[in-house]
């Protein structure tokens, strides 16, 4: 009875061992845990938020660029960059409303993910072409020499040159408060969009990381096989 008691406790601390080796041993399932629980939990809903809070903003002052003079165009009231980080943060609210899956098993999950990965790529470029038109208005209106003309702001790089372009601001009485305003929300927007373009290029590194951060490598493993089998044999 000693012996079979033996043999019972052994075989269960045994089985306990094995238990212990495989959860340790399969980094694949700790990673999947500690991927749900930080990057599925709290990166989608701290990104979305930031990306909801800058598209509103920089779409509201688009607009509001956009109220100040008829004759801005539409590169030089970047809106459109706030629309799409606003709909790339409504993507992330999606992702936090699906059920997690591991690896990926549902193909709305993959869908939604893909989703959020492209559009924020896309964000990206918007965010960033945004700041390159307003940083080159901005420089131009630094050099502009303005004059008030049947209730419309003309502007123009070199006076002297009498075949120099000419910039008019429609709707506008007053140059100098045009001219101010206008600088204000130029700066804004510069730093509005540069601030959701590295939003928006930190949420795409995360994904890819995320997603692609460890590679199972059959070779790493070929080593312990083989010493487990020379121990077995031993």
């Amino acid at each position: 009875e000693k012996s079979t008691d033996s043999s019972k406790t052994q075989e269960s601390a045994m089985k306990k061992k094995k238990k212990q080796k495989k959860t340790k041993g399969d980094p694949k399932t700790g990673q999947e845990e500690e991927s749900h629980t930080c990057c599925g939990c709290r990166f989608p809903l701290l990104f979305a938020l930031l990306q909801l809070a800058l598209g509103i903003s920089v779409t509201v002052l688009g607009f509001l660029m956009a109220g100040i003079s008829s004759s801005l165009l539409v590169r030089d009231t970047p809106y459109w960059a706030g629309i799409i980080v606003c709909v790339v943060s409504l993507v992330g609210f999606v992702m936090l409303c699906i059920s997690y899956q591991p690896d990926e098993k549902t193909c709305v999950q993959f869908t939604v993910k893909l989703m959020y990965f492209l559009l924020s790529a896309l964000a990206l470029v918007a965010c960033v072409l945004a700041v390159a038109f307003a940083a080159h208005h901005y420089l131009q209106m630094t050099k502009f020499t303005c004059n008030t003309i049947l209730e419309s702001c003309q502007c123009k790089l070199d006076t002297a040159d009498p075949l120099g372009r000419t910039f008019v601001y429609q709707d506008a009485a007053d140059c100098g408060s045009l001219t101010s305003t206008l600088n204000l929300y130029l700066l804004l927007q510069m730093v509005l969009n540069l601030i959701a373009a590295l939003v928006c290029l930190l949420a795409c590194f995360v994904m890819w990381k995320h997603r692609y951060q460890v590679f199972y490598v059959g070779i790493r493993f070929y080593p312990l096989t083989a010493s487990e089998g020379q121990q077995q044999k031993v």
